[in-house]
């Protein structure tokens, strides 16, 4: 028989929604449109370079719209932010399925990262940070691992219905899957829990008496300590596996090594979701945090110093990693740090400055590489780059009381 842990018996419904919106996240996130990516060029008639451009642009807006919208996690009930999520992911994937121009294919890659990789993620997150205090560590671990999960279902599931009945209906099946299977059943997850802030005021027995606004957070010198760190891993993924092809070749791989080296960058992200959620609740996500850059610094480091197939499998691995650590004690930082009562205000702040460093990072690559920079050069630099963010974090203060 399955024991679930105390932290899921206590909330089941809590913790499985946590988990459930981060993993349809992920039908807004780059590996789901990226098998689409010829396809809906053909359609189009876009190229490379006005088809990534007005992905970008999509990225931008939605991670502006965040800004502004990720307070809604703090000040609408749970079950109404989620049907607005849900409802313009689906709009979104209706969309990219239908458009066949860049007005309604650039419309409908701003509702799917707004709405998928923006506000779902967002929620999924939030939620775990800020109902399961005890445990704050692994429930966000918990939420996290929806994003191997759905790196692991979705696009498999995308490419068989795309190829059995074309790729224009594994957008309007998502659409359809969305509102008709995921909106009743976040509605059943989170039915009867009210808005966090109208829950938590006048409450003094909880960290929502301690809480920062964002106007305070953006006053703290600590932030800007913290954050390299934060943007260390996204930043340097996406830099780095947008331009995976132009690297495989610099080293002589070939895209059969790489594919199947994401084998280890997958375990690598589960194992260390996992693994570092009870950490956190240990030793805290402030401490945890500098440490989950040392496994990142030390993959760049063998991309930058070897050449052998095998360091594909190791630095991808590495790469993992790390971003599972950041991702569960970056998750549970904000609360930690900041209280609740504004946490989806400051987390929305947070996760729109990842989203602009990984709007940023394919154009930082591309231009070294452009220059001639040899990846040995890169990888030392991008390495450098890391640790000097996990130092940052390590010194940086605690805020001030209010």
């Amino acid at each position: 028989m399955i024991v679930l842990p105390d932290f899921i018996r206590q909330r089941p419904r809590l913790a499985f929604f946590a988990m459930l919106a981060v993993a349809v996240s992920g039908f807004g996130q780059t590996f789901f449109v990226s098998v689409f990516g010829e396809e809906i060029r053909a359609v189009t008639g876009l190229t490379h370079t006005a088809y990534g451009s007005l992905y970008s642009l999509a990225t931008l807006i939605s991670a502006a719209m965040l800004f502004k919208w990720g307070r809604i996690a703090d000040t609408w009930p749970l079950c109404r932010a989620a049907t607005l999520a849900i409802m313009v992911l689906s709009l979104g994937c209706l969309l990219v399925g239908v458009g066949k121009g860049a007005f309604l294919l650039g419309l409908g890659f701003v509702c799917i990262r707004f709405g998928g990789q923006g506000l779902m993620g967002h929620l999924g997150m939030t939620t775990a940070a800020r109902y399961f205090f005890a445990h704050r560590g692994k429930a966000v671990a918990l939420a996290g691992s929806g994003f191997p999960l759905a790196e692991a279902v979705l696009p498999a599931s995308a490419v068989f219905i795309a190829a059995a009945w074309g790729w224009q209906t594994s957008w309007l099946s998502a659409s359809v899957f969305l509102v008709l299977c995921m909106l009743p059943l976040a509605l059943y997850l989170t039915r009867d829990i009210p808005a966090p802030a109208q829950a938590m005021t006048g409450d003094k027995g909880n960290e929502a008496s301690g809480s920062f606004t964002r106007e305070q957070v953006l006053k703290d010198p600590g932030l800007y300590l913290i954050l390299p760190a934060i943007l260390a891993s996204p930043f340097m993924l996406t830099a780095l596996l947008f331009h995976q092809a132009a690297i495989a070749s610099m080293l002589g791989w070939s895209m059969q090594v790489v594919g199947t080296a994401f084998t280890c960058y997958a375990a690598g992200h589960l194992g260390a979701l996992l693994g570092t959620g009870p950490l956190v609740d240990r030793i805290s996500a402030g401490k945890t945090l500098p440490l989950s850059v040392l496994p990142m610094t030390a993959g760049l480091g063998l991309l930058s110093a070897f050449q052998g197939v095998w360091v594909a499998y190791a630095y991808l691995g590495l790469m993992g990693i790390s971003h599972g650590m950041t991702a569960t004690a970056g998750g549970a930082l904000w609360a930690e740090r900041y209280g609740l009562l504004h946490l989806g205000a400051i987390r929305g702040m947070a996760h729109s400055a990842v989203v602009f460093s990984t709007a940023a990072a394919p154009l930082m690559m591309g231009f070294f590489l452009d220059q001639g920079l040899g990846i040995s050069i890169i990888a030392a630099a991008l390495a450098a780059a890391t640790l000097a963010g996990g130092i940052s974090a390590r010194i940086a203060p605690l805020p001030r009381c209010r």
